[in-house]
This record gives structure tokens, C-alpha cells and sequence, in this order.
């Protein structure tokens, strides 16, 4: 054999190793890939519950981080972006790119953080919508506890109400309010199970860099099947003061209608760009909400309005928003309308009725005296007006809404 033979025979013996090393080396990498993404539970760490909470969940959508994932996504969490009642939150970046916002939960409890970590992933961990943050995942170690979530560049909208000097023009104020609507009727009105909020406030809608709101925190969420109209509540309020529905504070039944009423509050919030309750303005408006009524029932709306900054191109729109804030805050939940009734009245769409006073409880006779009536009423419907329903509109018996009597 020539020379040049041989030559051509060792170049390809190269050629071939180099081609099963490159083999080599990629499954290896497919290998460390692999087991850094799977994550083995701790079969003594975890309850029979959380356990069967968490196989039921590798079935939907989030993916499961293991707590390495997630303290190089977020350079061992130095990066802190806020901090709730349930946990701290943190900016990450993976290594595609993807920007994420990661909750790491604490509790006074490991029956307490089992209990916000099912809470959240159980609800938006199942639902897809454009008005709802998304979850791309989560980690439940012994030594971690947290969710992962996709990343809203400008915040919560509590910052652009009260804290920054940046004014937001009222018309993005406005689809802000329809947005926030379409994401909580999905909740209440289109997903397999209803999904009770229980915590609408500035500081749970999040905004992304077109200042779309997204509904978010669902550390207090509760699914309920569609069958049962009310909801058992154990361990007292839920909610936050100023925002959470009176029956929240009383021990009867709960239904959806509660978010509504926070709606209504968030609504008042961001037509006025105040917090509702503020002791640093004049007494007859420290309460936002009952300036707001008192300024309606008068026929005074205008001057609400030069006092709010609304320009005249944008009057008529707000006074839908008027109007469906003072629906949406009537004291007895059945007086309120559907979320998918909000959206319609708020682009529009339908006719709003002239609503009621909704704080008339609060100045007639003895609060203790309207709980009573409220308990013993077999029926929240027994309270309207006339028994065939005949003082209320087309629009209102459609969509579940009464006047109450009082």
C-alpha cells in the first residue's frame, strides 16, 4: 500500500473518533441536562396531600424548578423587587433570556405555606388568560418554597395611582378598569371551576410594558364548583380592609359577588388616582367612595370631575365608571352585577341602570340591626323590591342584578 493510502485510511480513523466523541460528549450533556431538571420529591419531607398536590400538578402546565434553578435564574435572589403577605419577590433571568419574577413563600406554618402554595398553583396554575399572570412554574423543597411568574416590567398599579409622579392618561386608566373586569369575570365565569380572588386591590393588578393589567397574587383564591352558589369560609376575614366585602367580616355565606365589591373599591381608586381613604384632604372627602355618591345623588358630577383632573373628551366615560362603582359596592352581594356585565356596562355596551345608594346602611338606625335582617333572610332575594321583581330593568334580572330595599 502507497503512501498516500495510508494517509487516507488514519484520516478517517480521525474522523470517525472525532465524530464518536462529539456523540459522546452531547449525550452527556443531554444527561446533566436531564438531571437537573428533574427534581425527586422527598417522600419524608412531604405530606400525603402535598404529595398527591404535586403529581396532580406535573399533569398541567407549570414546570418544576428545582431551588439550584431558581437561585442561578436569580443570582442567589439578589435582586428584590417587593414583598407581600406572602413572601418576598425576586427578578430572575433563565438562560434563554426569559425574564421572571420568583415568589418565595413564607408562612407562620409548614401547614400555612402548603396552604398559599396549593392556593396559587391550584387557580392560576390551570388558567390562560390575557388579563391573567401567568405561572410558568414552581419549586416546593424542603429548604424553598416558590413560584415562578412571568415578569411585569412597570409593576403593580398601586405605583402609578399613589406613588409616581408619572400621570397615566385617562383613557389607559380606563382600559387598565376593562382589563382588570375581563380578567376577573375568566375567573368567576368561564373557567371549569370557579375561582373566588378574595384579595382585587392596585396592589394585585400588575402591568406589563404597554400597561396591560394582569390579575395577580392568588394566595387567598378558593375554587368552587359551579353547583354550590355560596362558599364555606373558615378562619375569619380574608381580604384586605378597605377592599374586602362586608360579608367577608360576618359569619355567613360567601359568594363571588365579594370580588365584586373589592372591583368596585379598586375602581373608585383608580377614577379618583387616590386611595379611597386619605385623612390629608378635607373631611367631606376623606372617604372617597361616599364623596363620589354624594356628588352623583346631587347631580354634582361635573365638579367631581374638574377635581379629579377628568378633561371633558373623557367625562362621559367616566361617569360609566362612576356608575358601575357604585354598583359594583352595593352592600348586599346580590345587588351587584356580574363581572361579564361590568365589562359591557364599562366599554359601553349596555345600558346602565341609575344605581342605588349603597352606604344608606350606614346612616339608618342601628348597624346591629341590619346584620340581623341580613342572617335570618331565608334568601338574599326576599330583600328586593316587590316580589315578582317588577321594579327592576330587562338588563338587571338578565344579569343578577336587584335593588335592595334599603
Amino acid at each position: 500500500m502507497d503512501t498516500s493510502g495510508q494517509i487516507a485510511i488514519v484520516i478517517s480513523l480521525v474522523i470517525i473518533l472525532v465524530k464518536i466523541a462529539v456523540v459522546i460528549a452531547i449525550c452527556r450533556k443531554r444527561a446533566k441536562i436531564r438531571r437537573s431538571i428533574i427534581v425527586l420529591p422527598d417522600v419524608g419531607f412531604l405530606t400525603l396531600t402535598m404529595d398527591k398536590f404535586l403529581n396532580d400538578m406535573e399533569r398541567e402546565k407549570p414546570i418544576r424548578f428545582s431551588s439550584q434553578q431558581l437561585r442561578i435564574a436569580t443570582d442567589n435572589f439578589s435582586h428584590f423587587l417587593g414583598a407581600g403577605g406572602f413572601g418576598a419577590v425576586y427578578k430572575g433571568i433563565f438562560t434563554n433570556g426569559t425574564p421572571v419574577a420568583v415568589k418565595i413563600l413564607n408562612g407562620s406554618s409548614d401547614k400555612r405555606i402548603e396552604e398559599q402554595f396549593m392556593a396559587e398553583v391550584g387557580t392560576i396554575g390551570r388558567t390562560h388568560h390575557f388579563n391573567l399572570v401567568r405561572l410558568y412554574g414552581f419549586c416546593f423543597e424542603r429548604n424553598l418554597r416558590g413560584l415562578v411568574y412571568e415578569y411585569m416590567v412597570n409593576g403593580s398599579l398601586d405605583r402609578f395611582l399613589f406613588k409616581e409622579n408619572t400621570v397615566i392618561q385617562f383613557e389607559k386608566l380606563h382600559n387598565i378598569a376593562v382589563g382588570t373586569a375581563k380578567g376577573i369575570a375568566y375567573l368567576h365565569e368561564e373557567c371549569q371551576q370557579r375561582i373566588i380572588h378574595y384579595d382585587i386591590k392596585p396592589g394585585n393588578i400588575l402591568l406589563d410594558v404597554l400597561f396591560t393589567p394582569k390579575v395577580a397574587d392568588f394566595g387567598l383564591a378558593k375554587l368552587c364548583n359551579r353547583d354550590n352558589s355560596h362558599v364555606t369560609m373558615t378562619g375569619g376575614g380574608r381580604g384586605t380592609p378597605g377592599y374586602a366585602a362586608p360579608e367577608l367580616w360576618m359569619p355567613f355565606p360567601i359568594t363571588h359577588k365579594c370580588d365584586v365589591y373589592s372591583y368596585g373599591m379598586l375602581l373608585f381608586e383608580i377614577i379618583g388616582r387616590r386611595r379611597n381613604l386619605d385623612l390629608n384632604v378635607q373631611e367631606s372627602q376623606e372617604w372617597f367612595p361616599r364623596w363620589v355618591w354624594n356628588k352623583f345623588e346631587t347631580g354634582e358630577l361635573m365638579e367631581f370631575m374638574l377635581g379629579c383632573g377628568v378633561d371633558e373628551k373623557d367625562r362621559e366615560t367616566a361617569e360609566r365608571m362612576v356608575k358601575v362603582a357604585i354598583w359594583c359596592v352595593q352592600y348586599r352581594p346580590e345587588s351587584r352585577p356580574l363581572m361579564s356585565l361590568v365589562v359591557k356596562m364599562l366599554e359601553g355596551g349596555v345600558e346602565i341602570p341609575t344605581p342605588m345608594n349603597p352606604f344608606q346602611h350606614l346612616a339608618v338606625g342601628s348597624p346591629c340591626a341590619y346584620v340581623l335582617d341580613y342572617a335570618t333572610s331565608n334568601t338574599f332575594s326576599n330583600t328586593l323590591t316587590g316580589s315578582s321583581g317588577s321594579c327592576t330593568t330587562p338588563v338587571m334580572r338578565k344579569y343578577e342584578i336587584g335593588r335592595s330595599s334599603i
